[in-house]
This record gives C-alpha cells, sequence and structure tokens, in this order.
C-alpha cells in the first residue's frame, strides 16, 4: 500500500491508499457496467466469500440506493451471510475496505472508512458500508480509470477484529387485527363458596390461556366488604422471560334488567404479574341486595372480554 491520504468520495470522508496487489477476499469483476445502470433491479448482490470464519457478500446499487434516497452516486455494501443465525446478543466487530480498480494505473484505489474503522455486524444490522461510495460521473469517467470499455472491477477484504456476547435484549410485536375473545362464567351457590378463591375454566384468547378468579368474600383490601375479580393467565411460566399486553374487561350481569356492572384496563402480563383485577369489584350489599339482579337463585354470571394486542419476546 502507499499514497496514504484522506479524501472525499461521495461527500465522505475516506482513508484511501493504493495497492499493487488485488482484495485478498473477493472481487467482482462486472465486463458490462451500463447494463447494470440500465436495468430495473437496482441492487446486486454478489456471490459468497469467506473471511475471517463468516461468510459475506458485496451488496452494489449502481444507481444509488433508492431505500436511502441516494441518488447520482455507487452505493457500495458489505452484508454477513447468515447473521440472523447468529446467537442472539452475539456481535462480530469487522475491519473492512473497498476496491476500485483505476485500469489506468493498473493499481487499486483502496477506501476505508476514515472515522470508524471497526464495524459491529449482528443478527439486527447485517449489513455496513457506503451510501455514496463515489459520484457516478466519477466513476464512468474514462479518465479516471474505473470504468475502461464498460468493465471495473470492485473488491473487499474483509478482517474480523474481536467477537463477543452483547448483553440482553428483547422483541415488541404488535398483533394485526387482534380478535376480542368474550368468555362466560355462570357461578352458582354463591352464598356456599367461602373465602377461597374459585376459578373459571381456562379459555382462550390470543393464543394464550387466561381464567377468572373471583373471591366471593374478597381479597386484600377489599376482603370481608367486596366481591374481588381478577383476570389471570392460566400459565404464565410458559412465557418465559416474555410478556404479553392485553385490553379486557370483566362483567358482572345484571340477570333482572339485562345491564352490566364492568370494569376495564390495559395490562402487560408477565410470569411475574400473571394477574390483574379489583380488590373492590363490587360491594357485598350491592351483590346481594334484593331486586338489583347480581345474584338470582344464588347465581351470578361472570364475563371476561380480552383483546391481545401485542407480545414481548425475550432475545
Amino acid at each position: 500500500m502507499l499514497d496514504n491520504a484522506m479524501r472525499v468520495f461521495g461527500s465522505h470522508w475516506f482513508s484511501t491508499s493504493f495497492s499493487d496487489s488485488p482484495p485478498t477476499h473477493y472481487a467482482l469483476k462486472i465486463r458490462s457496467f451500463s447494463v447494470l445502470t440500465k436495468t430495473l433491479a437496482d441492487e446486486y448482490k454478489s456471490g459468497e466469500f469467506e473471511a475471517g470464519g463468516y461468510k459475506w457478500k458485496l451488496v452494489l446499487y449502481p444507481n444509488g440506493n433508492k431505500k436511502k434516497n441516494v441518488e447520482d452516486h455507487i452505493s457500495v455494501y458489505l452484508e454477513m451471510v447468515g447473521a440472523d443465525s447468529l446467537q442472539t446478543g452475539y456481535e462480530v466487530y469487522v475491519d473492512f475496505r473497498f476496491f476500485l480498480l483505476d485500469q489506468n494505473k493498473g493499481m487499486f484505489l483502496v477506501l476505508q472508512d476514515a472515522n470508524k474503522k471497526e464495524k459491529c455486524f449482528h443478527a439486527m444490522m447485517r449489513y455496513s458500508g457506503f451510501d455514496k461510495l463515489i459520484t457516478l460521473t466519477s466513476f464512468t469517467n474514462p479518465s479516471n480509470g474505473y470504468v475502461i470499455d464498460d468493465n471495473c472491477v470492485i473488491g473487499a477484504e474483509v478482517f474480523v477484529c474481536k467477537e463477543r456476547r452483547a448483553g440482553k435484549g428483547e422483541s415488541i410485536s404488535k398483533i394485526k387485527d387482534a380478535v376480542k375473545c368474550k368468555h362466560v362464567w355462570k357461578v352458582e351457590n354463591v352464598s356456599k363458596l367461602g373465602t377461597e378463591c374459585c376459578e373459571s375454566e381456562p379459555f382462550t384468547a390470543g393464543e394464550r390461556k387466561w381464567k377468572i378468579s373471583l373471591y366471593p368474600k374478597g381479597k386484600n383490601h377489599g376482603k370481608g366488604t367486596h366481591m374481588s375479580l381478577y383476570l389471570e393467565l392460566d400459565d404464565p411460566e410458559k412465557l418465559s422471560g416474555s410478556k404479553v399486553f392485553a385490553e379486557f374487561s370483566l362483567l358482572i350481569v345484571d340477570l333482572m334488567y339485562a345491564k352490566q356492572e364492568g370494569k376495564k384496563a390495559n395490562v402487560w402480563f408477565s410470569t411475574s404479574k400473571s394477574d390483574w383485577g379489583w380488590p373492590k369489584f363490587i360491594s357485598l350489599a350491592t351483590l346481594n341486595q334484593a331486586g338489583n339482579g347480581f345474584l338470582v337463585k344464588d347465581t351470578c354470571i361472570v364475563e371476561a372480554e380480552v383483546t391481545v394486542h401485542g407480545i414481548v419476546t425475550a432475545l
């Protein structure tokens, strides 16, 4: 290598040098560059090559990466093949450089990011490179030597500097077209239930199992004065560090007047917070008052409406 310098190519600062030798790891020889610039395919990916124990590809946008609103420049990136299969939190730090063959000088121009040489690749960052490697005008100008008789060579060298396991993380996903699930529970012989918790049959909402928990004589600060109602995950241990965001309501039906006494909430459920509800859902005085219709023939109807909107998965 010789002629180390700091130069601006395509509005980006590069550390540049010239090399008599071709790139160690990969060279992409394009025999008809004009065909690439005129085809409908904006992106071209090279074949795979190996460097530092990993597989890579060169990704070329001959007319600029339109996803980044790049025009009149060539965009070039390094892609890690199989990055999605890396262990969660695993990072690979890479020092890479791109090569452009100057056919007039018979040498390669070597370009490297002047600001930060090492780039980090991981499961969520498969690409790294330059949106504006060089202007299309400069690249195709025969006097610069990069494209001669419609032929050019673009190459890469890739050196893995270090590998490490990063911290934990989580992924949040929203459920599109979430469906509301309704479950009706007929609770009989209410006066004979005592003080212990009663549970409904499990039901499914948002691909998870739920149940209603009822405390006939109350729980916590509702004990002795109210009926307490909760929505609860039936299998919280299966979340394994994940969380579920649910919009729900719990209701007691007025059997005489077709009315309902209800409360609503939006809650993140998890292994450590598997239930949510109201210790003072309805007072025992109101529940037992003749003519209210909440308790008829020692029976009440409890309903749950549950809509799961999102899931957080541990990475």
